[in-house]
């Protein structure tokens, strides 16, 4: 990207919220609404939604973005910011420190992930809440009301529409991610969208339970390619795309078919990233390799210096933790990571740097969509790029009642109980 084009679109692409924060930043920190945009444009492409859990996760994602020239979104899910020294309410600074740092031009999308509402008695308190994550700079939101009924769902998604500003990305969800279980359909997918546009509304993308699962993929099962186009080709007149959550350890042949044959332009990654920054054995997609007595494998010389990690593993032990739950380490151990040696640090954002690379170029098809996001920005003259869909349904056949009566005709399977939040 020229360094014109940089600063034309530095100058009109940041939303105010962002101009307020940090007015002499030279950060291009973008609604996410840009970044779907400029996925569609250049066809078959999607980028990573990186779950920056610790700083070392959001420099490599930034660093890899750069060199591929791709437009790409840090993320942080409602739930990691109980456990994660990034939060909900320090992402937007993290990453524009971390832009302004490493001198990132590409881009830059601040996505709220997974703010989940899993009663109605949490709309309340989400209207309430939700203005104020926008306050610290973030530009981008997933309403996750999936926990509740479809009527619900719909309801909490149009009560909670006006906390949200118009210009900044929207997302919304039906199912959460549950593997074989709970399959999402075209038939609750449509509905979501058709009452949502009915009251105005066009969500920048939907999340599905299309068949993989959060954390690792171990099942063996992974994302339904067929389920994701038919959903996806369903939503056509609302104009929403796909965002793929539980990506990580997904094989890369299957990425590539959600990103040629689906509309998926935001594809989350989490659970990888992490412990390819720590230095944990991995294979080509990421999946972690167990040793025999089912831990991790941490490799010597690689990521974290290997006398911090047997600090980490001893910890884990004393106070329970395993598997995936290794993710609660962060919070306790990040300022323990930022004290090692600079050669340390470097290899954990380098590590993190060259699996995103290698996402972002070979498998998700996003090198160089930065130069049509910024075109996007200066076409617009505006940081605001506005609905993809204008309101076509009509508001009166979905009043609350009707949205009742409706969604009781809707067969819905929403899979067991459990802890699916991110």
């Amino acid at each position: 990207m020229s360094q014109d084009t940089f600063k034309k679109a530095l100058a009109v692409g940041r939303p105010p919220n962002v101009v307020q924060n940090f007015p002499n930043s030279q950060a291009l920190i973008v609604s996410g609404k840009v970044i779907d945009r400029a996925m569609l444009e250049k066809g078959q492409a999607m980028t990573i939604a990186a779950n920056g859990r610790n700083m070392f996760i959001i420099e490599g994602a930034l660093k890899a973005a750069q060199r591929a020239n791709a437009a790409i979104i840090i993320e942080i899910a409602r739930s990691e910011s109980t456990y994660c020294p990034t939060t909900l309410w320090n992402i937007a600074r993290r990453v524009d420190y971390a832009c302004n740092k490493l001198g990132i031009t590409i881009p830059v999308a601040v996505h709220a992930d997974h703010y989940f509402m899993k009663k109605w008695e949490d709309v309340p308190v989400a209207k309430a809440e939700i203005p104020s994550l926008f306050d610290t700079g973030v530009t981008s939101i997933a309403i996750d009301a999936s926990h509740m009924t479809d009527d619900l769902n719909l309801l909490a998604n149009i009560e909670v529409s006006s906390a949200i500003p118009g210009w900044a990305g929207y997302e919304t969800e039906i199912g959460e991610i549950k593997g074989e279980f709970g399959l999402s359909t075209p038939v609750e997918a449509k509905f979501l969208c058709q009452g949502l546009n009915a009251h105005g509304l066009c969500p920048d993308w939907i999340a599905l339970n299309n068949g993989t699962t959060h954390g690792i993929e171990a099942s063996g099962e992974g994302i339904q390619v067929d389920i994701t186009a038919d959903i996806h080709k369903a939503l056509e007149p609302y104009g929403t795309s796909g965002a793929q959550h539980g990506t990580s350890g997904n094989d890369s042949s299957r990425l590539r078919e959600i990103a040629a044959k689906t509309r998926t332009t935001k594809a989350n990654v989490a659970t990888a990233l992490q412990m390819i920054g720590w230095g944990v054995k991995v294979n080509d997609f990421g999946n972690a390799i167990m040793t025999e007595d089912g831990r991790f494998d941490k490799v010597t010389g690689e990521g974290l210096e290997d006398a911090l990690w047997n600090e980490m593993v001893e910890y884990a032990d004393a106070n329970g933790i395993s598997g995936g739950n290794y993710k609660k380490l962060n919070l306790p151990f990040e300022r323990r990571w930022q004290g090692q040696s600079e050669a340390v640090r470097e290899r954990m954002v380098d590590a993190v740097d060259g699996f995103v690379h290698h996402l972002l170029v070979d498998v998700f098809n996003a090198k160089d969509t930065a130069d049509i996001a910024c075109d996007l920005i200066l076409k617009a003259g505006s940081y605001d790029l506005g609905a993809k869909v204008e309101q076509f349904e009509d508001p009166n056949e979905w009043t609350e009642e009707k949205i009742k009566s409706l969604a009781a005709e809707i067969d819905t399977d929403k899979g067991p109980e459990g802890d699916f939040d991110d």
